[in-house]
């Protein structure tokens, strides 16, 4: 039991521990106190959109992103404790490399803070391949496509960022490959060096390692993430937020698990860039460590909840 006193340092650290214990509501105000909250979460949201070099720019990945931010803090869904002590998005000029990583080690002090957190990191964007290098890169916003190998994020640093967060509970997910982009930064510099890819299974299994991880990418080997047709999301990225509204899940469960997003998306993903796009794109799944909720379902009884997106 903690005590307040009249002093204003004391009040100021009493009220910073009445936040982190999920005391105060950090939902909406018409949002009824007694819905229950997934206050173990925190996630990430990168869609990297607009780039330095507009030729790579992407603004579907902002689109992305910010649906995902709408359904993880939805008090029916997911019901994310809608704060920026839980959840927070990069995308456009926000999305640097510098950004980036100081986002990741906001995660880890998170981390930290809560022995219970319940990490999402999850990057919408380009992934390139240096074939003489053997390396992988995210191209954040201010990527330098002539200087490409020290204005982009490396896997290796990626994955070193996110080795720092020691969660119980970590998923990663990367909607990368996007079949836009490198056939314009061919015109300023010859890549051919370079070639855009889904992230290798080297660079998963390096995600991968250590207790309760586990690594979602939208495509495998030589395969691109397609945009839908309306142009208002990736194909990948629209069928995660179902599955996170619990399209996937049995009538009676009140959580999305690891293993119904996994499920869902194997299912979906395939057949709808066969039907919309006549391409094929095949999700993968790292998945090594023990099921795990990644978000609530309050109300099945809604008809979002049952009917999807829009």
């Amino acid at each position: 039991m903690i005590i307040a006193t009249l002093s204003g340092l004391t009040w100021v650290g009493y009220m910073y521990w009445v936040r982190r214990q999920n005391l105060l509501s950090p939902t909406k105000p018409n949002v009824d106190p007694k819905t229950p909250m997934f206050a173990n979460g925190y996630a990430l949201l990168i869609g990297v959109g607009e780039s330095a070099y507009q030729g790579l720019s992407l603004p579907v990945t902002v689109k992305d992103v910010q649906a995902l931010h709408q359904v993880l803090v939805d008090p029916n869904f997911c019901a994310y404790p809608n704060n920026t002590q839980h959840i927070r998005l990069l995308h456009d000029k926000e999305a640097t490399r510098s950004k980036i990583l100081e986002q990741l080690n906001w995660l880890k002090e998170e981390a930290q803070a809560n022995p219970e957190a319940t990490v999402v990191v999850y990057y919408s964007g380009h992934g390139w391949f240096s074939k003489s290098q053997n390396r992988y890169y995210l191209l954040p916003h201010d990527i330098n496509p002539f200087d490409l190998e020290s204005s982009s994020l490396s896997a290796e640093d990626f994955t070193d960022a996110l080795r720092q967060i020691k969660s119980k509970r970590l998923l990663v997910i990367i909607d990368s490959c996007h079949a836009a982009g490198m056939a314009t930064a061919r015109k300023a510099k010859a890549y051919s060096d370079f070639e855009e890819i889904p992230i290798p299974k080297s660079v998963i299994d390096d995600l991968s390692k250590g207790k309760g991880r586990v690594v979602f990418t939208s495509s495998q080997g030589e395969e691109s993430s397609w945009i839908r047709p309306d142009n208002e999301m990736s194909i990948y990225t629209y069928h995660l937020i179902e599955a996170l509204q619990g399209k996937g899940n049995q009538s009676r469960e009140d959580v999305v698990k690891i293993s119904h997003l996994m499920n869902y998306l194997s299912d979906k993903v395939p057949k709808s860039a066969s039907t919309l796009c006549k391409k094929t794109q095949t999700p993968y799944f790292n998945f090594e460590s023990e099921d795990f909720p990644v978000a609530r379902l309050n109300d099945r009884s809604s008809d979002r909840a049952t009917g999807g997106l829009k």
